[in-house]
């Protein structure tokens, strides 16, 4: 069929959408919001294929193999969008630091979290940037131990934007529309519907096998001059064209698993915040 439906005008509706296109299709995305109030609006940015897809006894043999194909694709795509305006993808230097020295065991604690999840980055090392530890006084951060690496990152205004109007300059179309119940698709014209609701699917599909992960974010104004990341006492930080994304992240993967509560605390905003300033406080004055 050439005619296609896509449920969802998030990250995965559109490119879901833009990929129906590219083999032919003509496709309309029926949703209920548009960015900026979609919910992959609210991501991060950081390119992260392998976290927490699923529990390590809960994959399909093949899936390991799968997830690869994927994820190459998925790199090779996203190489493309490297250096256009508003630079919606890029790479960027990321720091992990330390209080204490490396050598002395602080990043082997034991995993005790009660899911394992599983990860398959070893069968990318190719795509994998490789960390290095940067012996003292070659950085400027005041803390015992530093770990660089690269990730790809997206500025999410720019790469929505950009997906929207690749889609729509195809032919694509977007209608304002919400569905209660499975049942309701059944109205659309199109025969072929690709379901991209994301974590909608919870409630539209009752597919409780979607679990929310709660992470608040607190956005600080854009400074053009901070070109890295970095990670830190349990915060990270993601320097963005349209702001500082500062979040606690907690100290395991566990961290907001299962919370579907999206009340703002602003007792923890005030904890990451306060743990930069502390951080940045010790630096020289030459350097704050």
């Amino acid at each position: 069929p050439k005619r296609i439906a896509v449920i969802g005008a998030g990250a995965l509706g559109l490119t879901a959408a833009i990929t129906a296109q590219r083999a032919g299709a003509q496709v309309t995305i029926y949703t209920k919001d548009r960015f900026p109030f979609v919910r992959s609006a609210r991501a991060t940015g950081s390119w992260t294929p392998d976290s927490r897809i699923a529990a390590e006894g809960s994959i399909a043999p093949d899936f390991a193999a799968r997830w690869e194909e994927m994820t190459r694709t998925s790199y090779r795509t996203f190489q493309t969008y490297l250096g256009l305006p508003g630079d919606p993808v890029q790479w960027q230097d990321r720091y992990v630091l330390l209080d204490q020295d490396l050598g002395a065991g602080a990043e082997s604690t034991p995993n005790t979290d009660p899911v394992r999840f599983a990860t398959f980055g070893e069968r990318v090392p190719d795509l994998r940037h490789r960390s290095e530890v940067l012996a003292p006084g070659s950085h400027p951060f005041p803390v015992g131990a530093v770990r660089r690496s690269t990730a790809m990152q997206f500025n999410i205004a720019a790469y929505a934007r950009l997906l929207t109007s690749e889609f729509q300059m195809a032919g694509g179309r977007i209608e304002t529309r919400e569905f209660h119940t499975p049942a309701e698709l059944s109205t659309l014209k199109q025969k072929v519907v690709v379901n991209c609701t994301g974590y909608g699917a919870r409630a539209l599909w009752k597919d409780e096998s979607i679990v929310p992960v709660r992470g608040q974010i607190t956005w600080l104004v854009p400074q053009p001059e901070v070109t890295y990341g970095l990670y830190y006492n349990d915060v990270s930080v993601v320097s963005r064209d349209d702001g500082l994304v500062v979040q606690y992240v907690g100290d395991s993967e566990m961290f907001g698993y299962g919370d579907d509560n999206e009340t703002v605390d602003p007792a923890e905003t005030e904890r990451a915040v306060k743990t930069l300033a502390d951080l940045y406080s010790r630096f020289p004055a030459s350097r704050s």
